[in-house]
């Protein structure tokens, strides 16, 4: 129960991630490879704020805007500098490993000493069921968030952009400024991804970001399934199946070890797992 429990955990944790990419890949459809930077940016700055005992909302703020910083960058690199998004994104992520290196001053460092968000808050005394309702929380007003965000007229516009970027440019909408900023609010969310994990697993990593960009992905494309499937068209809903997208895919991966697969080849299960969501449906729809 406890294993399906930390997977659930792990799933609400990796929820930002998930909504980062669906930004990124399904609202501006850009590829977005900063992910694996910025989610370790996220944790670096949370774990070297958190050894220098500085407040905990300054601690979410200073992870925000760094995630916002990275994911702007490659925004701009990729508009102003005219070159190909995933480039853009490959090189920020590049560059954020030596930049999170220099903020860590070493390849890992270990929190468990020190008071989290989840050591911090008590609203139960087992530690993982108090996790739960922390995260459940704190993700719940994430969704609700991003909902009120794709709703207004800002939001509105944003998703224009990813639709019909001409069109949208025709009634007077600066397209660029919209990339810029959605690739800032999707590695802010990326960045918290890696706020939350590193509190909760108890230390920072400078490789925790590696291959991270498959979980959102995979996410996104378990959640678009969905959306097909069930005919969804309302924002809300497909935020709530984003987010059950990433719990699923924690799910799948706790089932993997469960059965006694090698945890050494959980990267290549995970590979091949979202190779599977992504062909069958094109196979199914080919046959039919």
């Amino acid at each position: 129960m406890d294993f399906y429990l930390t997977a659930l955990l792990q799933g609400l944790c990796f929820a930002g991630i998930a909504f980062g990419i669906y930004i990124s890949m399904k609202i501006f459809n850009i590829p977005d490879i900063t992910t694996d930077g910025s989610y370790t940016l996220g944790g670096v700055v949370t774990g070297i704020l958190l050894t220098h005992n500085q407040p905990g909302w300054l601690i979410l703020l200073a992870v925000i805007a760094a995630g916002a910083a990275a994911g702007a960058l490659t925004g701009i690199i990729h508009t102003k500098l005219k070159i190909n998004a995933l480039l853009a994104g490959i090189l920020v992520m590049t560059a954020l490993y030596s930049v999170n290196l220099t903020i860590l001053g070493r390849s890992n460092l270990p929190l468990l000493s020190l008071p989290t968000l989840f050591s911090v808050v008590n609203f139960l005394t087992d530690p993982n069921q108090n996790s739960l309702i922390i995260l459940s929380l704190f993700v719940a007003a994430l969704t609700l968030l991003i909902g009120y965000l794709l709703k207004t007229d800002f939001g509105i516009a944003m998703r224009a952009t990813g639709n019909s970027e001409p069109m949208i440019r025709a009634l007077g909408v600066n397209t660029d400024r919209m990339k810029i900023i959605g690739l800032a609010i999707a590695n802010a969310l990326t960045a918290l991804s890696g706020y939350l994990i590193t509190q909760m697993q108890g230390f920072a990593d400078i490789s925790m970001g590696i291959g991270v960009v498959i979980i959102g992905l995979g996410s996104v494309i378990i959640a678009e399934t969905l959306i097909n499937w069930l005919q969804i068209t309302s924002v809300w809903l497909s935020l709530v199946l984003v987010l059950a997208g990433a719990i699923i895919f924690q799910f799948v991966l706790a089932l993997t070890l469960s059965i006694g697969v090698n945890p050494n080849m959980l990267k290549i299960v995970t590979a091949v797992f979202v190779l599977i969501i992504v062909g069958l449906p094109r196979l199914t729809s080919r046959n039919a």
